[in-house]
C-alpha cells in the first residue's frame, strides 16, 4: 500500500537565457513540472524582475550579452538573499562551473539542457528550501513552547476531545479551538498536525493579538527589503514558513478587520503575496485557529468578518475549562511536577491529602497555564515530598485573597456601575496591565480602551 503523503507545492522560478527556442520551451515544460515561471531574454530584464519579486529559484545562462550570468547571480544575491540559483552554460568545463558555484550558485547544468536533469536539481532546491523553513518553524516551535507538551486527562470531556482530533487530522480542513484561555488550544492543534498527513512538514504558531498590527501583516506574508520603513532586509513569512505543513493561528480574533479580508483571500486561493511584491506565490498551508472570544457576537458588533469565521470553523473542538474536567486535576498537577521534580518517582507521594482539595475547589480562571505557574512555585518551595499547603501560593491559604475574584454586587447597580466595577476590579488584579485585564474580561484590548474612554467621558459630563 502506497503511503499517502501531504501535497508539494512548486517552486516560484526566474528563467533568464537569450536563446528564444529554449525560452519557450521553459515557458511550457517547467509549468508541466508544476512550477510558476518568469522568463527573461537578458540578464537586465532579470535583475529588473527581481527588484519587483522575489523568486525561489533564479535559473540563468552564463553565456549572454550585455550582461552574464555570474554578473546575474552576484547581483541576485543582493536582491534576494534567500533565492538559490542555477546556472545554465553550453561550456561544460569544470573551471566555469567553480566560478559559478564560487558565487554562490546552486548548482549547475550544460546545454543541451535535459529536463529529466533540470528536475532533478529543482526537486533538490525544492528539498533544501523546505529542510531551511522546516528548520526555522523548529526554532519557533521551541521558542514559543509552553506548558505541558501532551494532552494530560482521561475525563469524558478530553476523551471526547481526542476523538474529534482524530477524525479531523487526516483530513486537509480548516479548524477552529474554542476555549478560555490558558486551556491548552495549541497542544490541541499540535495534535491535529502531529497526527495529520502533514506530521513531517513544519508546525508554525502565531499569536494574532502579540504583535502590533503594522507588524502582522509582514510576520504573516513576509516583505522585501525596503518594502517599508525599517525593511533592512528580504523576511519569509510564516505561511511560507509553514509551506506543505500547518499554520496555527492563536487568538484569531484579535486579527485587525484589514488583515482579516487578506487572511480569507489566502484561505480561498492559496496564494499569498510578500510585501512589496507584485506578483503572488503558492502556497498550500493547512490553517487550524483558536480563540477564546465570542466570534459570533464579533460579527453582530461588526469587529469580525462573518465569512472569515464561517472559513476557518469547518470542524469546530470545544477544549472544557479546568474547572469542568476536575477528574483530570491529579494527573495534570502530578504531570507538571514531575517536569519541575524530575526525581521524584512514580511511587513518591506528591501531594497531601489537603493540597489535593485545595486543588479541587479552586476555580482555576487561569485554567491549566495558572495550574503550571502554582506547580512550580511549589515545587521550588518544596524541599521533600509531598507538596502541602504551605508550598502554595499565598490566594490558596488567604481567604479574602482567594475569594476576590467572586464580585458581590449591592443593589440598586446600574449597567454602567456593573462594567465600571469589572473593569476596575480587572484592572487591580492585574496591577493595570490592561492587554491582561482584557484577556480576563474576554474582550480586545481596544475595546477596552474605547470602554475606558467612554467611562472617561461621562464622569466628566456627570
Amino acid at each position: 500500500m502506497k503511503k499517502s503523503t501531504a501535497p508539494h507545492s512548486g517552486l516560484k522560478l526566474l528563467f533568464a537565457d537569450d536563446e528564444r527556442s529554449l525560452q519557450e520551451l521553459m515557458s511550457l515544460e517547467l509549468p508541466r513540472m508544476g512550477h510558476t515561471v518568469t522568463v527573461c531574454p537578458d540578464g537586465h530584464t532579470a535583475i529588473a524582475a527581481l527588484e519587483q519579486n522575489a523568486y525561489d529559484c533564479i535559473l540563468v545562462d552564463l553565456d549572454m550579452p550585455g550582461m552574464n550570468g555570474i554578473e546575474v547571480i552576484t547581483r541576485a544575491k543582493q536582491l534576494s538573499p534567500d533565492s538559490e540559483a542555477v546556472v545554465i552554460t553550453g561550456k561544460s568545463s569544470l573551471q566555469t562551473a567553480v566560478a559559478a558555484l564560487r558565487q554562490g550558485a546552486f548548482d549547475y547544468i550544460t546545454k543541451p539542457c535535459r529536463l529529466v536533469e533540470l528536475e532533478g536539481v529543482l526537486r533538490r532546491v525544492a528539498d533544501k528550501r523546505q529542510l531551511s523553513h522546516k528548520c526555522r518553524a523548529l526554532q519557533i516551535q521551541l521558542e514559543r513552547a509552553e506548558g505541558p507538551r501532551r494532552l494530560i486527562g482521561d475525563s469524558p470531556s478530553m476523551q471526547q476531545v481526542r476523538t474529534l482530533i482524530a477524525r479531523v487530522a487526516p483530513t486537509h480542513s480548516t479548524v477552529l479551538i474554542r476555549g478560555e484561555t490558558g486551556t491548552g488550544k495549541e497542544l490541541v492543534a499540535r495534535a491535529v498536525h502531529d497526527q495529520s498527513l502533514r506530521s513531517a512538514l513544519p508546525f508554525v504558531a502565531i499569536n494574532c493579538g502579540s504583535l502590533a498590527e503594522t507588524l502582522i501583516e509582514s510576520e504573516l506574508f513576509g516583505h522585501r527589503k525596503g518594502a517599508f520603513t525599517g525593511a533592512d532586509e528580504h523576511r519569509v513569512g510564516l505561511f511560507e514558513v509553514a509551506d506543505g505543513g500547518t499554520l496555527f493561528l492563536d487568538e484569531v480574533g484579535e486579527l485587525p478587520k484589514p488583515l482579516q479580508a487578506k487572511l480569507l483571500r489566502v484561505l480561498e486561493s492559496g496564494e499569498i503575496r510578500r510585501l512589496g511584491d507584485n506578483e503572488s506565490r503558492h502556497v498550500d498551508v493547512r490553517v487550524i485557529s483558536a480563540t477564546h472570544r465570542h466570534l459570533e457576537e464579533m460579527v453582530a458588533e461588526d469587529e469580525f468578518r462573518e465569512d472569515l469565521m464561517f472559513r476557518i470553523n469547518t470542524f469546530e473542538i470545544h477544549l472544557p475549562p479546568l474547572r469542568m474536567r476536575l477528574d483530570d486535576m491529579q494527573q495534570l498537577a502530578t504531570h507538571l511536577v514531575r517536569r519541575y521534580l524530575p526525581t521524584a518517582t512514580a511511587t513518591t507521594p506528591i501531594f497531601s491529602d489537603e493540597v489535593l482539595h485545595m486543588l479541587r475547589a479552586h476555580d482555576w480562571p487561569g485554567n491549566v497555564r495558572e495550574l503550571a505557574n502554582v506547580m512550580e512555585h511549589a515545587s521550588i518551595l518544596c524541599d521533600r515530598l509531598p507538596i502541602t499547603p504551605a508550598h502554595l501560593p499565598r490566594r490558596f491559604t488567604t481567604p479574602t485573597v482567594g475569594k476576590s475574584s467572586h464580585i458581590r454586587l449591592p443593589g440598586g447597580w446600574t449597567l454602567r456601575d456593573l462594567e465600571t466595577h469589572a473593569i476596575q476590579q480587572a484592572l487591580d488584579r492585574h496591577q493595570g496591565n490592561k492587554a491582561k485585564a482584557a484577556d480576563e474580561l474576554a474582550i480586545s484590548v481596544k475595546t477596552l480602551y474605547n470602554k475606558l474612554n467612554q467611562l472617561e467621558a461621562l464622569d466628566k459630563s456627570a
